[in-house]
């Protein structure tokens, strides 16, 4: 394993995961919530090496065979986000107690699936920008390990220390404005998602 490669694999990793997205955005507020966040975090980190590996072993050349996979997954995404998104802005106008109404959004596993396989960034950025990177190292292990590594550091830190934040969280305002920007947020992706 070489180091260096890994590191810069790791440091790629992270640098394509802190973007605020649909799928940060609702492990923070699983965390928030304290539901599930153990098994969010892990099918999330799961689901993003899988999708690493694939694209750094040979899924970069099947989307250029197939490049309508690449426009299924932006329409696709856009229509997930803005559906997410318009759920999170109605619930503005539930009553809530602040923490108290944690079990309102109880996580799925479906759903939990849903934002690591249907997160459009997944397929755009980190699919095609990863596998391209990786062309360029003979050891695509190390820098396939270092992205992997980026996910878990990243989804397990944000989901267990979402609980920092939840004095702050106590109120239900606090819940209210997290619902509306993560709303503006995922539409915000879908638009730039349709159009370019």
């Amino acid at each position: 394993m070489t180091i260096s490669t890994y590191l810069y694999g790791l440091k790629m990793g992270f640098s394509l995961i802190l973007a605020i997205g649909a799928q940060n955005a609702f492990v923070l507020k699983q965390g928030l919530k304290k539901e599930f966040v153990f098994a969010v975090c892990l099918i999330c980190a799961l689901s993003d090496a899988v999708l690493i590996g694939a694209c750094v072993f040979g899924f970069g050349k099947f989307i250029s065979q197939y490049p309508q996979i690449v426009t299924i997954a932006k329409y696709g995404g856009a229509l997930f986000l803005f559906v997410y998104g318009l759920r999170s802005l109605l619930s503005n106008f539930k009553q809530n107690d602040g923490l108290v109404a944690k079990g309102e959004d109880v996580a799925s596993l479906g759903k939990v699936v849903a934002f690591a396989w249907l997160n459009p960034h997944v397929y755009l950025d980190t699919v095609v920008f990863l596998g391209s990177i990786s062309t360029q190292f003979s050891d695509k292990l190390s820098f396939a390990l270092g992205a992997m590594s980026a996910s878990f550091i990243f989804f397990f830190g944000l989901g267990f220390g979402a609980r920092l934040l939840q004095p702050i969280f106590a109120k239900p305002k606090a819940w209210q404005v997290l619902d509306f920007i993560i709303g503006l947020v995922m539409w915000a992706i879908a638009v730039k998602l349709v159009i370019g």
